[in-house]
């Protein structure tokens, strides 16, 4: 949670949380309200909420501002609005982003700071409890587990034969999780009646939206029964649980051995890899989902020959791939076309036209994309994805040195690769990850 070490005091009491739900898988929680304003919990979250930073909520309030007007005063308003649970989350502001594969946009629910940070308290107490419940093949929002895991899983069944796909798509998991179905999940495992009451009203916290002219539309609210908004901070652990039920139901139902089929499992998305069953398969997951009160994307699940057709998971392409310098065909995972468009697609905002800050901020700026990019597509096939984003970012960091220096022309020959990287300190990835080999 975050990238801050978690006090002693709070992992004890996660690892006891946890043991206990790992030794006792039928045991019911009632006694957690408490824990969650406990002053230590409540000042870790702060600090983990701000960590992750974030814009702010439907009431404006900012992480600066609460720094000026003093934390310790907002967390002992907000510990003690919890202590006597009058505390009430506010509306939660939706914004839209562009989807990760390039496909429309996604909507997102921004939490205001106080509604964060509780729900980050919660989430300090209740996961370790939920995690000990969570199949293998679940690997998202997860201690110990990352969407790279995912990856080197999907990878290594593809390689032991599980070359017939489903690469599956869920329409609009997080709106439609049905509210009644989600609670019955929750409350197999926490029967304390105040964490339940607070999930509640997380879940049916109104949604504000404001049109181009600034009016502002409420929907959700009391009446709503499904969905919880991605970009709340305890819409991860809720999507998880109940996401359980369909894992759970593939192993009840011995789908694994019976039809040689094995689920890949990250938040929303999820593949099954088959020996020669996708389609069995497939009309085994549509039954489970629809059980579940959700919907399989038709037009978007597709079944895939991994042997003849590649197929994207997670920003990666899995599939066949030709070795360098042969015809040989080798089942591959590497970078995804999208997402090296995507990664330029911002390279090309940081050096638009009108950018005139200095030029070591600037290339400071493109160097942690690259950085950060880099990072997560760490595994699998690099060379040609990074010699790509190598070539597409110097090539633009001329474009944008020619105009801010009224130079005509590409600007090769004033603006060699060794000015870039040596003189401007521009990050080559493929020096990178050579770098990397050779320490490894």
């Amino acid at each position: 949670m975050g990238n801050l070490e978690t006090p002693t005091a709070i992992r004890i009491l996660q690892r006891k949380l946890y043991r206990k739900a790992k030794s006792e898988p039928g045991y019911r929680f009632y006694l957690l309200y408490d824990k969650l304003y406990r002053e230590d919990i409540l000042v870790h979250a702060y600090h983990v909420a701000k960590a992750n930073g974030g814009a702010a909520g439907v009431d404006g309030v900012t992480f600066e501002q609460i720094g000026q007007e003093g934390v310790e005063a907002f967390l002992a308003k907000l510990r003690e609005e919890l202590r006597r649970q009058e505390y009430r989350p506010m509306a939660v502001r939706r914004v839209y982003i562009p989807k990760p594969n390039g496909d429309g946009r996604r909507p997102l629910g921004i939490p205001c700071i106080r509604d964060r940070v509780v729900q980050t308290a919660a989430n300090l107490v209740l996961l370790p409890i939920f995690d000990a419940d969570l199949t293998d093949n679940a690997y998202a929002y997860r201690p110990r587990k990352s969407a790279q895991d995912a990856i080197r899983r999907v990878h290594a069944l593809l390689r032991e034969g599980y070359t017939d796909v489903v690469d599956a798509d869920l329409s609009k998991y997080f709106d439609e999780i049905p509210h009644t179905e989600l609670m019955k999940s929750v409350s197999r495992r926490i029967s304390d009646a105040k964490v339940l009451k607070l999930i509640k009203l997380w879940l049916k916290a109104p949604i504000e939206e404001r049109d181009e002219k600034g009016n502002r539309r409420l929907t959700g609210g009391k009446g709503s029964q499904k969905g919880t908004p991605q970009g709340g901070v305890a819409s991860p652990l809720l999507a998880n649980i109940y996401m359980r039920r369909f894992l759970l139901a593939w192993e009840m139902k011995q789908f694994p051995e019976k039809l040689k089929a094995q689920v890949v499992n990250y938040a929303d998305d999820f593949v099954i890899l088959c020996r020669g069953t996708a389609q069995k398969a497939r009309s085994a997951a549509e039954q489970i989902v629809t059980g579940m009160k959700l919907r399989m994307n038709q037009e978007k699940t597709q079944v895939v020959d991994a042997l003849q057709k590649p197929f994207d998971f997670l920003g990666y392409t899995l599939g066949p791939c030709f070795a360098i310098g042969s015809s040989a065909i080798y089942l591959g995972a590497k970078p995804s076309i999208r997402r090296i468009q995507r990664l330029y697609g911002k390279v090309r905002e940081q050096l638009n036209r009108g950018n005139n800050d200095p030029l070591e901020d600037v290339v400071a700026a493109v160097n942690r994309m690259l950085v950060g990019w880099s990072q997560y597509f760490s595994y699998g096939t690099l060379s040609k994805a990074y010699r790509t984003v190598d070539y597409l970012t110097r090539k633009r960091l001329r474009w944008w040195l020619c105009r801010r220096h009224k130079v005509k022309g590409r600007g090769t020959r004033q603006f060699p690769d060794s000015r870039l990287y040596n003189n401007y300190g521009l990050v080559c990835l493929s020096t990178l990850l050579a770098a990397k080999r050779s320490n490894a």
